[in-house]
C-alpha cells in the first residue's frame, strides 16, 4: 500500500510526458532536504525508465527558483524534456511551464498561488504530519520502484528538517541499520557544504548520489573544514551585539544584527536571538554573503509575530514597495536578499 495513494496517478501522469531517452531535469534546494530529495529523484527515476537522462541541479546562492530569471536560463540552457522542482516552494509564477515543459513540484512550504498550466503540484503541506520533501520523494518513488537501499538517503533529509522524532515509519530502523551517528553527521556535512563560503554543493551530492551509505560523506575531510570555518563564523558573529530602533511612534518591535561574513550564518544568528528576544522580530543582515553589495537578511520570531507583514509595512511606511522576491516564507521565518539602496529603506522603514 502506497504511503501516499492521493500522489500515485498524479504522479504517474507526470512520468508518463517523458519520453524514452528524455533529459530530466530536477532542481532542488541546496540544504540537506532539497539534496537528498534530489538525489533521491536522481537515482530512482533510472528504476522506473532506465533510458532516461537524469541532472540533478541545486539552486544557486540567492537564487529565487520562481522570480531569478537566470535560474530559468540555466534550466531551459539544459533543454529538458522534463522539470522536477522540489524543496523550492510552489509559486504562481511557475519555472518552465510557458516553454511547453512539463513540471513537477514535490514541496511542503506554504505553496504561493498555484503554477501555470503545465504544472503538477504534489505537497506535503497540509497534511498531518507534514512530510519534508525527502520524505515526500521517496514515497512517490517507492511507489513506482524498489528504492528501499535508498532510504539512508531519504533519513539525511528527513533527520535535517525534521528531526530524531519525525514520524516516518522506516526512521528507527534505517538509524538501526546505518547507525543515527553517520546519518546525523552526513546531516551536519551538507549543511556545513551550503554555509561555507565555498558554497560547494558537488561534493555532498556526488555522496548522495553514489554510495551506499551514509560514512563516506560523514568523514569526507574538505567538508570537515568547511564545517570548522562555519563554527568560526559563527562564534564571532554570535559575539555582536543587536540595535533597536531608537523609541518612538515608527519603530518596530525589531531588533537588527549585522554581520559581515561569506558564511550563510544569517539564519542562525537571527534564531538564537529570538529567545532572549522573544517580544520581538530579529533580523540578522549579512553584508559579505551576496556579491554586488547585495544584503541578505534573516528573520526570526518567536511567538505571535509576523515577520513577511512587518517587513511590507516598513516598506508600505516610507511609500515604498519591497522586491518581488522580498518577505516570504513563514510568518515566523521570512527574509531575503535586498540591494543596499532597498535595504536603506527597509531601516527607515522599521524606524531606525
Amino acid at each position: 500500500m502506497p504511503a501516499y495513494p492521493q500522489f500515485v496517478a498524479p504522479f504517474r501522469a507526470f512520468l508518463d510526458q517523458i519520453p524514452a531517452g528524455g533529459r530530466v531535469v530536477v532542481f532542488c534546494h541546496f540544504d540537506a532536504d532539497g539534496l537528498a530529495a534530489g538525489a533521491l529523484f536522481g537515482r530512482g527515476l533510472n528504476r522506473i525508465n532506465p533510458t532516461w537522462q537524469v541532472e540533478v541541479l541545486p539552486s544557486g546562492k540567492g537564487e529565487n527558483a520562481f522570480l531569478t530569471p537566470g535560474a530559468h536560463e540555466r534550466l531551459l540552457a539544459r533543454q529538458p524534456d522534463a522539470l522536477i522542482v522540489t524543496d523550492l516552494g510552489v509559486h504562481a509564477h511557475g519555472t518552465l511551464e510557458a516553454h511547453g515543459v512539463p513540471v513537477l513540484y514535490v514541496d511542503h512550504h506554504i505553496p504561493e498561488g498555484q503554477p501555470p498550466a503545465g504544472g503538477t503540484v504534489l505537497t506535503g503541506y497540509g497534511l498531518d504530519p507534514v512530510p519534508c520533501s525527502a520524505w515526500l520523494a521517496y514515497e512517490l518513488l517507492a511507489a513506482e520502484a524498489d528504492v528501499t537501499d535508498l532510504q539512508w538517503v531519504a533519513a539525511i533529509g528527513i533527520l535535517s528538517d525534521l528531526g530524531d522524532q519525525a514520524a516516518w515509519a522506516p526512521l528507527a530502523a534505517v538509524k538501526k541499520q546505518y547507525t543515527a551517528k553517520w546519518l546525523k553527521e552526513a546531516v551536519a556535512m551538507c549543511n556545513a557544504a551550503r554555509r561555507a563560503g565555498e558554497f560547494d554543493l558537488d561534493r555532498p551530492l556526488r555522496y548522495l548520489l553514489r554510495d551506499d551509505n551514509p560514512r563516506g560523506l560523514a568523514q569526507d575531510e574538505v567538508l570537515a573544514g568547511y564545517r570548522a570555518e562555519v563554527a568560526a563564523a559563527l562564534a564571532a558573529a554570535r559575539k555582536l551585539p543587536p540595535k533597536f530602533p531608537p523609541k518612538g511612534p515608527d519603530a518596530a518591535p525589531v531588533a537588527i544584527v549585522t554581520i559581515n561574513s561569506p558564511c550563510q550564518i544569517h539564519p542562525l544568528i537571527a534564531q538564537q536571538w529570538i529567545t532572549r528576544l522573544s517580544d520581538r522580530v530579529v533580523l540578522c543582515a549579512n553584508l559579505g554573503y551576496l556579491p554586488n553589495g547585495m544584503v541578505a537578511i534573516s528573520g526570526r520570531a518567536a511567538g505571535n509575530l509576523h515577520i513577511p507583514n512587518m517587513l511590507r509595512a516598513a516598506f508600505a511606511r516610507v511609500g515604498a514597495t519591497p522586491p518581488a522576491n522580498f518577505a516570504h516564507g513563514h510568518p515566523q521565518a521570512s527574509g531575503g536578499h535586498l540591494s543596499a539602496a532597498d535595504y536603506d529603506v527597509l531601516l527607515r522603514g522599521l524606524g531606525y
